[in-house]
C-alpha cells in the first residue's frame, strides 16, 4: 500500500477514499490538501472532533498525546495530530459536501458592533462588493491578526442569510482581541478574515429527534444550524438546552422565543448553574438538565458547542446514557487568552 520509503497512503472507510501523507503532515493536513472531508473542529488536539477509529496501521503523535484521547478506546486517532507511521485504514465518517467548499483569506469591513449583554459583542461583517463566502451553518472563521495570531469566532447566521457574517464575541480575562472590539474596535474598520473552518454541521440527512447543548456563546453556531433547518423545513424534533451562569449571561432570548413559537418541533431550556434569586426556570449543569428530560440517549442526535470543559462533562455522560459517537458532534470553545479559539 506504501507510495514510497517517506510517504504513508490512508483509506477511509467506509467512503473508500485514499490519500498520501507526507512525512511533514499530519493526517488531517493531508487530507484537507487533497479535499478528503475529514471531521474537524480546533486542530489542537483539545476538542475531539476529528477523532476516527484505526482500523489497521499505527502512528505517531509528535507533540505528545493530548486530553481528547483520555478515556477513548485504544484504536482511537485524532487525525489533527497524528502522523502515520505505516500506512493505515481508518474508519471515520466523512463530510463530502463540505471538501467542495474553498478555505478563503478575504478583507472585510465591519459593518456593525453591537453590545448584546454585558460580555457578548455582535459583529456583523461585510466582504468587498460582490463577494460572498460559501459556508455550511455551524462553520468558524479565523481573523487574521497584523502580528500573525489568529482568532476563530463561529458564523452565528445560516448561509441563505449571507449578506452580512455574523459573530459572537465574548470579552474574556486579559483577552487581548476581545479587549479591542470592546474598546477599540470602530465601524467600518477593515479587517481580514479567514475561512469557512470546521466540520461541526448539522447532519440533515439523519431521521433522529436533535439534542443541541450550548454554554455561553457555544450559542451562536447552534443559532445558524438552528435558523437553517427552519429554513429547509426539517421537521424532526430539536431541543436545545443553554447553559450560563445568571440570567444577565443570556443574549438575544427572544430569539428561541419566537423559534418556539414559529416551530412545534422546537423547544429551548435555559439552564443556570449560578441562578438569581428570582429565577424560577431549570438550575444546575446544563448537561444534568438534558439527562433529567432524556435519561436515555440511544435515538438521539447530539451537538455541543461551548467551552471544553462543558463539552467533555457531556460527552462522557451522554455515552453513558447510551449516545453513540457516531451520533455525538462537538465544537469546544478555548477561553485562554492566549489561545487561537476564542469564540
Amino acid at each position: 500500500m506504501s507510495v514510497s520509503a517517506t510517504r504513508f497512503s490512508v483509506r477511509t472507510e467506509p467512503a473508500g477514499h485514499q490519500f498520501d501523507v507526507a512525512p511533514d503532515q499530519t493526517i488531517l493536513e493531508a487530507a484537507s490538501a487533497q479535499r478528503i472531508g475529514l471531521p474537524y473542529g480546533c486542530r489542537q488536539g483539545t476538542c475531539g472532533s476529528c477523532t476516527a477509529q484505526l482500523l489497521a496501521g499505527e502512528v505517531q503523535y509528535p507533540n505528545g498525546k493530548t486530553a481528547a484521547l483520555d478515556g477513548q478506546p485504544a484504536d482511537a486517532c485524532l487525525t489533527c495530530q497524528a502522523v502515520p507511521t505505516t500506512d493505515l485504514v481508518l474508519r471515520v465518517a466523512e463530510l463530502e459536501r463540505l471538501s467542495d467548499i474553498e478555505v478563503r483569506t478575504l478583507p472585510c469591513r465591519l459593518a456593525e458592533k453591537t453590545r448584546l449583554n454585558h460580555d457578548v459583542m455582535r459583529l456583523r461583517l461585510k466582504l468587498p462588493e460582490g463577494q460572498r463566502l460559501a459556508f455550511v451553518a455551524g462553520q468558524y472563521l479565523e481573523f487574521m491578526l497584523r502580528d500573525g495570531a489568529r482568532r476563530a469566532y463561529s458564523i452565528a447566521n445560516p448561509p441563505h442569510d449571507d449578506e452580512l457574517l455574523e459573530l459572537h464575541v465574548r470579552r474574556v480575562p486579559r483577552g487581548r482581541f476581545s479587549d479591542e472590539v470592546f474598546e477599540q474596535m470602530q465601524e467600518r474598520c477593515i479587517l481580514r478574515i479567514r475561512g469557512p473552518l470546521g466540520t461541526f454541521v448539522l447532519r440533515e440527512d439523519a431521521e433522529r429527534p436533535i439534542l443541541m447543548v450550548g454554554g455561553g456563546t457555544g450559542f451562536a453556531p447552534l443559532k445558524a444550524m438552528l435558523e437553517h433547518a427552519f429554513h429547509r423545513g426539517i421537521e424532526r424534533p430539536i431541543h436545545l438546552y443553554w447553559g450560563v451562569r445568571s440570567q444577565r449571561d443570556l443574549y438575544l432570548p427572544e430569539l428561541p422565543a419566537a423559534w418556539a413559537e414559529a416551530h412545534p418541533n422546537f423547544r429551548c431550556v435555559p439552564v443556570l448553574s449560578e441562578p438569581d434569586r428570582d429565577w424560577t426556570g431549570r438550575s444546575g449543569w446544563v448537561h444534568e438538565a438534558v439527562l433529567e428530560d432524556h435519561p436515555a440517549l440511544t435515538d438521539f442526535d447530539c451537538y455541543l458547542s461551548g467551552p471544553p470543559a462543558m463539552v467533555e462533562a457531556g460527552r462522557s455522560a451522554f455515552e453513558a446514557a447510551g449516545l453513540a459517537i457516531e451520533h455525538l458532534f462537538s465544537d469546544a470553545f478555548e477561553y485562554a487568552a492566549d489561545s487561537r479559539r476564542a469564540d
